[in-house]
């Protein structure tokens, strides 16, 4: 069984369609890269995905369970358990440090592992910075913590939301090893909206987003654009 199938996925804002017909199958340790312009709702259809945003047509089926149709508390055990978001928005708590952000996914599962936090912060370069506050890190190094915090409870199923969009080159290479060690690794599965070629080229196929639905991108370099 697929890890995630979207089935007829649509969504529309009053009058204004996001997407519709969306169909997408993402098989276990697949590595999918989502492309497309921008305003089309690849941020809305990772939300629905994730449980956060309700589709207005189509189902969301994660390990066979279907998303939508959960109550909210059994939403957010599915999202703390099998998940890991990348947002743009990074959505780091101020008032704890840079190692209790990223223990955050642990901490609500009652199993702490400090050396697994500091694993991670070491993968994203962020090594040294464990004691850190949010307010003492640049917005490249938030965004490390958010991609650290998402990968340190090894989710099944990570969406990441343009995790390399506030990166230096050297930065975004590093944080898309990491990405896809763990994809390699532990055997996740992770579906990547960016609109980098070099982040596109990672991945194992690429598709395109369109307020139509979605398709097989021919050449990642006719949908992605550094």
């Amino acid at each position: 069984m697929p890890l995630l199938t979207l089935t007829g996925l649509s969504k529309a804002y009053g009058a204004q369609a996001v997407f519709s017909g969306v169909n997408l199958t993402l098989a276990r340790g697949e590595f999918v890269a989502l492309a497309g312009e921008s305003g089309v709702g690849k941020s809305t259809l990772l939300n629905c995905i994730a449980g956060l945003d309700a589709p207005d047509a189509g189902e969301v089926l994660l390990d066979g369970i279907a998303i939508a149709r959960l109550p909210e508390p059994e939403r957010a055990r599915v999202r703390r358990e099998r998940l890991g978001f990348v947002f743009q928005a990074f959505h780091v708590l101020p008032h704890l440090s840079v190692s209790d952000n990223v223990a955050l996914p642990l901490m609500l599962q009652g199993r702490a592992d400090a050396a697994r936090v500091q694993q991670l912060l070491a993968d994203v370069g962020l090594g040294e910075l464990g004691q850190r506050m949010p307010a003492q890190l640049s917005g490249g190094q938030l965004q490390r913590v958010a991609i650290a915090r998402a990968l340190v409870h090894r989710p099944p199923l990570i969406l990441a939301d343009e995790p390399t969009g506030n990166l230096d080159p050297d930065t975004a290479a590093r944080i898309l090893d990491v990405l896809t060690e763990q994809v390699r690794r532990e055997g996740a599965s992770c579906l990547l909206v960016t609109h980098s070629r070099s982040a596109a080229a990672r991945a194992d196929r690429v598709l395109q987003l369109t307020a139509h639905g979605m398709r097989e991108a021919e050449q990642a370099a006719r949908v992605a654009v550094d």
